[in-house]
């Protein structure tokens, strides 16, 4: 029960210091200079992001991925402009039709 606690305590100490800017990498650090076995400090990380991912709201929608292709000039291209190489299987097809 100690143990949990301790680690429970580790949790809070990180979810404090993410808050204020901290990142996870820097926190594992100090602690391990501070002391703190690696197993308990990635086990509090662990608890850690947990409690913020339940935390975080939910996406209800994926979200939607565009591609543009532009100009020198910055401006989009229509990808019907574009112009390809035929590939070698599109040649050999034609060379059969």
């Amino acid at each position: 029960m100690q143990l949990t606690n301790y680690i429970q305590q580790l949790a809070d100490y990180i979810l404090k210091n993410l808050s204020k800017g901290y990142t996870v990498d820097s926190l594992r650090f100090s602690l391990i200079n501070q002391g703190y076995s690696k197993i308990s400090i990635n086990k509090a990380i662990e608890i850690a992001n947990k409690r913020l991912a339940a935390k975080a709201p939910l996406m209800k929608e994926k979200p939607q991925i565009t591609y543009k292709v532009i100009d020198e000039e910055n401006k989009p291209i229509l990808i019907s402009e574009i112009k390809t190489k035929e590939g070698f299987l599109e040649k050999v097809s034609k060379f059969f039709k």
